[in-house]
């Protein structure tokens, strides 16, 4: 991992939130385990090699993943132009040659190509995330949705076409609170 480029990314997000309100944690070390342990502990599940990570705000976990995942290319989808802003400051900052941060609603959003992983974390339900980026999954396509506690509810619930692949649960090193990564195909039988 290029902890170098974790810690510069870590300091412009300090930096960036006084102004832009990135995000809600203020403190350096709950932000290495709720932001950078958080998005790291999903790379295991990572499914092919474009990553469309909707709803990113902050770049998360779009910017720590693509960091240890040179090879692999990252979008970074979000409707918020601040938000937008500061991802492209990162990429530029970091030189991140893996990544592309673009402003845009997910239901107007095309890509150029196909996506390997649409993951999401915070961005809505299971359900939504489904219905409002299933056009641009293909048969390969991933879903991934990091939440907290295992959502039963929503998972009960999933819209006819997909199929629940596994729930992991995910470990993050001195966090005393769930995290879980619901991983979900369309259905094509």
């Amino acid at each position: 991992m290029n902890s170098l480029q974790i810690e510069q990314y870590l300091q412009l997000l300090l930096k960036w939130n006084k102004a832009y309100n990135l995000t809600a944690i203020r403190d350096l070390e709950t932000m290495r385990i709720k932001h950078i342990a958080d998005s790291l502990a999903v790379n295991p599940y990572l499914h092919g090699d474009v990553i469309l990570d909707v709803g990113t705000g902050a770049g998360l976990p779009g910017i720590p993943l693509a960091i240890i995942n040179p090879g692999k290319h990252f979008i970074l989808l979000d409707s918020n132009g601040k938000k937008v802003r500061f991802l492209r400051q990162v990429i530029q900052a970091l030189a991140l040659k893996n990544v592309q941060a673009v402003q845009a609603r997910v239901e107007e959003y095309q890509p150029n190509q196909p996506i390997s992983s649409i993951i999401s974390r915070a961005f809505a339900s299971i359900c939504d995330m489904l219905s409002l980026t299933a056009r641009l999954a293909n048969e390969e396509t991933q879903f991934l949705a990091m939440k907290g506690i295992v959502p039963q509810d929503e998972l009960a619930h999933l819209p006819e076409g997909f199929k629940l692949m596994a729930v992991h649960e995910l470990k993050i090193p001195t966090l005393d609170e769930p995290r879980c990564l619901i991983v979900i195909k369309k259905d094509d039988t």
